[in-house]
């Protein structure tokens, strides 16, 4: 039945069905996080978030890798066509660039932030989350990858995007 329903989606169809999903999965993360912020505050939901990060950006990053038939090192490239299929990725404007040996992810507009501003409510603290998650998806898709975090809530230092991280490839030891 589900794949007769799919069958008969327009590929106009499936991308928003795509992009609906994303926003419902971005609104489920946002749902249980604001549940514990209410219920213990903001520490214990973002340990929360943490952990849950940590175990989720593998599992994303491990069936994205699968999807895409990416080998087991296939470096900064293999991160590159990776990053753009991430859940939030669909719902968030992003860039991607390489930078010499680096390549930079930055989410230009989240959608996060932007639904607490309109609640008017505080920002979300993400920046050590995010370290968690992208550097755990980043590992999951070549273990070499090394992430930095160079702007995310609180610690902005580029005004221009929501958050900023910086992937390298560490070099071999003998």
């Amino acid at each position: 039945m589900q794949e007769d329903v799919l069958n008969g989606l327009t590929r106009e169809e499936l991308m928003e069905l795509v992009r609906m999903f994303g926003k419902n999965l971005v609104a489920m993360d946002g749902v249980w996080f604001q549940s514990v912020e209410r219920a213990a505050g903001m520490d214990a939901a973002m340990a929360h978030d943490r952990a849950i990060w940590a175990q989720f950006s593998r599992i994303e990053a491990r069936r994205i890798k699968q999807f895409l038939k990416l080998p087991e090192n296939s470096g900064l490239q293999g991160l590159r066509r990776a990053l753009p299929l991430r859940y939030n990725a669909v719902v968030n404007a992003d860039e991607l660039r390489m930078e010499g040996e680096s390549l930079v992810y930055r989410v230009v507009d989240c959608r996060v932030q932007t639904a607490r501003r309109r609640k008017g409510m505080a920002l979300h603290p993400c920046r050590s989350a995010g370290i968690v998650e992208y550097a755990s998806f980043a590992a999951e898709i070549d273990s070499r990858i090394r992430c930095a975090c160079e702007s995310c809530y609180p610690e902005v230092s580029d005004e221009t995007c929501c958050c900023a991280w910086r992937f390298t490839l560490a070099e071999d030891t003998p």
